[in-house]
């Protein structure tokens, strides 16, 4: 079967996670310290707090939770070319998509640093919000969503399709709580996503639009890995890989995680490698009746939980590669 690698994005961050394999895989350890010396003192401190189990500013900060959900899986792909795996598609979720461009040549490591310095400078003007996984389809929840001034987008929207009934909200706070409270009430199933802002919806379109002025010098390439795009849900095409736009603007836009795995699977049989930590999008892969019907496989690389990610990986690469 081809392989196509899934990149994980905003709420699969864990503490410690891959620390097991820095130091110890080669690739791993160099493509990390690259990524972390390109960045300066801020990578030093980004570095600090990832090895840290008490680290100065929590990983579920974006200023922590999306360079390092970047690195993480940037560095996890390059040590499976090094290996000799080829993929033949890469897609990503959420901060997992950029990871996937700069993977596929889009951009260098170099801009990439700083278009995830950029990135996290822009989030940070964005007032408290948050995401909440709903065990519910989207036009199930759109009396819930409220309005905006003048019917504007609201403060809470769709975030993500990541699987049938199982959709995620963004919003800002307090509407996002309120949201909250009534699916509670209602009795659908609701949980907090680890993020402490509103990605993937209209409350980050001014920080989108910031982001989106930090590619300027930036070159941007077609990739020559083929990306399949869960903003789209289709192959990136030349034309988008060029634009600044579509990478930076995707920060404000719902990740059709789901409809992208579809429709990826309704092309061939794949080998699914999760290319990053936690093991989420291995679970909704799962739920595929591609994957059901063992006509697709899922192979993840790390562990559910931070320990013994070394033996892990290299496991998984014994898979992968007999």
């Amino acid at each position: 079967r081809p392989v196509a690698l899934l990149f994980p994005g905003q709420g699969a961050q864990q503490p410690g996670m891959a620390t097991g394999l820095y130091g110890h895989e080669p690739v791993f350890t160099a493509v990390m310290d690259e990524f972390f010396t390109l960045l300066g003192r801020e990578g030093e401190e980004l570095r600090e707090d990832w090895l840290s189990e008490h680290p100065r500013v929590p990983l579920d900060d974006a200023s922590r939770a999306q360079p390092l959900l970047f690195a993480v899986g940037y560095a996890l792909g390059r040590t499976l070319l090094a290996h000799g795996l080829r993929p033949a598609v890469l897609l990503g979720h959420s901060i997992g998509e950029l990871a996937a461009a700069a993977l596929a040549g889009v951009f260098d490591l170099a801009d990439a640093a700083w278009l995830m310095s950029a990135r996290s400078a822009a989030m940070a003007g964005v007032g408290p919000g948050g995401m909440l996984a709903v065990a519910a389809r989207p036009e199930e929840l759109a009396h819930l969503l409220p309005d905006g001034p003048g019917g504007a987008p609201g403060a809470v929207a769709v975030g993500a399709v990541n699987a049938p009934a199982q959709t995620v909200l963004s919003g800002l706070e307090p509407q996002l709580t309120a949201v909250e409270t009534a699916l509670r009430e209602a009795r659908v199933a609701a949980r907090r996503v680890p993020a402490r802002q509103a990605f993937h919806s209209p409350a980050v379109a001014g920080a989108a639009d910031v982001f989106e002025t930090a590619f300027r010098g930036v070159s941007l390439n077609s990739p020559v890995i083929r990306v399949w795009s869960t903003r789209t849900g289709r192959p990136v095409r030349p034309h988008e890989a060029a634009d600044a736009g579509f990478w930076a603007q995707q920060l404000a836009e719902p990740v059709l995680f789901w409809p992208a795995l579809d429709n990826l699977l309704r092309h061939d049989d794949f080998t699914l490698v999760e290319t990053g930590p936690g093991q989420g999008l291995s679970m909704l892969a799962r739920r595929h009746p591609q994957v059901r019907s063992r006509r697709s496989r899922v192979v993840p690389l790390l562990p559910p939980r931070p320990g013994g990610d070394l033996a892990f990986l290299r496991t998984a690469l014994t898979h992968l590669l007999t």
